[in-house]
């Protein structure tokens, strides 16, 4: 029972990763995500060229810093496939988005007499989900 708890787990785990993309200008030549660049406010001039979201999974909590790292890098690889060289932040949300439990019990008879024993766990995996505009900023 535990063996099958854990692989589900696993399971869910894999399936963790989440991106969606609206398209709002044109697309250019794909570039290394390493080149993406996570502006805090606009830059002074840029073109848009999509709205992102991305999601991680983390169980048992919702994975602090560690979770928005992995949502930005997801961001940052949209963004890069579409060619975009920067990324505006637009706000980051928590929800729990499952619950997973198991339980095992036993009994024992003898005589007079019957004793039972059970125990129970469950735990949350929550989603973290990011929001940005891809956009392309010029050079110079």
């Amino acid at each position: 029972m535990v063996r099958i708890a854990v692989a589900f787990t696993l399971a869910l785990l894999c399936a963790c990763a989440s991106t969606t993309q609206v398209m709002v200008g044109t697309t250019r030549p794909a570039i290394s995500a390493d080149q993406v660049k996570v502006y805090p406010a606009p830059p002074p001039k840029f073109e848009d060229i999509a709205i992102l979201d991305a999601s991680a999974k983390s169980v048992f909590g919702t994975g602090g810093q560690r979770s928005v790292d992995k949502v930005v890098a997801r961001l940052k690889d949209q963004a890069a496939k579409l060619g975009a060289n920067g990324l505006i932040l637009e706000g980051f949300s928590d929800r729990q988005s499952a619950s997973i439990g198991t339980g095992m019990g036993s009994e024992s008879y003898s005589g007079n007499s019957a004793v039972g024993v059970g125990a129970s766990g469950s735990f949350g995996v929550f989603t973290k989900t990011g929001k940005a505009r891809a956009i392309f900023v010029p050079s110079g």
